[in-house]
């Protein structure tokens, strides 16, 4: 579970936003998922006491180097599902931001154990389209095994690419999310689930794993 956190955490914050890369003016898929690896190695090492101790500069650092990749918008009108179409867009904005904020403080810690070279981007499959691909990459654990993390890009209007999904081991971040918060909204409604995301945070995003796992 921990390091199925770490990959889920690395993949969620590549969706959300890192710095501009060098390698070209538009970055493709493969260069922003290779940079927000190498940069996240260097902005850890050297950092991990002070971090630990700091939870909010460990947000800080979290949104400064993965927000600007990552369609949440996009990501959270997906995991919403069909409520997105009923929800107000004040509804939608809220559940985003809330939805993007309790992921990144419940997983912001297991990326304290990245270190660079952990991340192997694999060689492409090609475009699934002109505006939407998939990245492969595997992560190394500790013991030496790999966790297999895909990430699905589309490409925006703008013309960047920003990632809106996350797959580890084969199940999607969108998919699983969606089922949970329909299950809830289910048995409350889309403005409980947003106030109680906005409220508890990361304590409402494990409640709903757990529900979710039947723990």
């Amino acid at each position: 579970m921990f390091l199925r956190q770490i990959a889920l955490a690395f993949t969620l914050l590549v969706g959300v936003a890192f710095a501009p890369l060098v390698h070209a003016d538009v970055p493709t898929p493969d260069q922003v998922v290779q940079g927000i690896a190498d940069d996240l190695g260097k902005a850890v090492e050297g950092h991990r006491e002070e971090l630990k101790k700091d939870h909010e500069k460990l947000i800080k650092l979290i949104d400064g180097l993965l927000l600007p990749h990552f369609d949440i918008d996009y990501a959270s009108i997906l995991v919403l599902g069909q409520y997105a179409r009923s929800a107000t867009p004040e509804q939608r904005a809220r559940f985003a931001k809330a939805f993007y904020n309790s992921i990144a403080h419940r997983y912001a810690e297991g990326l304290l154990n990245y270190t660079r070279g952990r991340v192997q981007v694999l060689p492409s499959k090609g475009d699934l389209s002109d505006k939407r691909t998939i990245v492969r990459t595997q992560v190394v654990l500790d013991d030496g095994k790999t966790v297999s993390v895909d990430y699905a890009f589309r490409k925006t209007r703008e013309g960047q690419w920003k990632a809106y999904d996350v797959i580890i081991e084969g199940i999607s971040y969108v998919t699983n999310y969606r089922n949970q918060v329909g299950e809830e909204v289910r048995k409350t409604s889309l403005e409980a689930l947003i106030t109680r995301l906005e409220t508890q945070g990361e304590k409402a995003l494990e409640a709903m794993d757990k529900a979710q796992q039947g723990v």
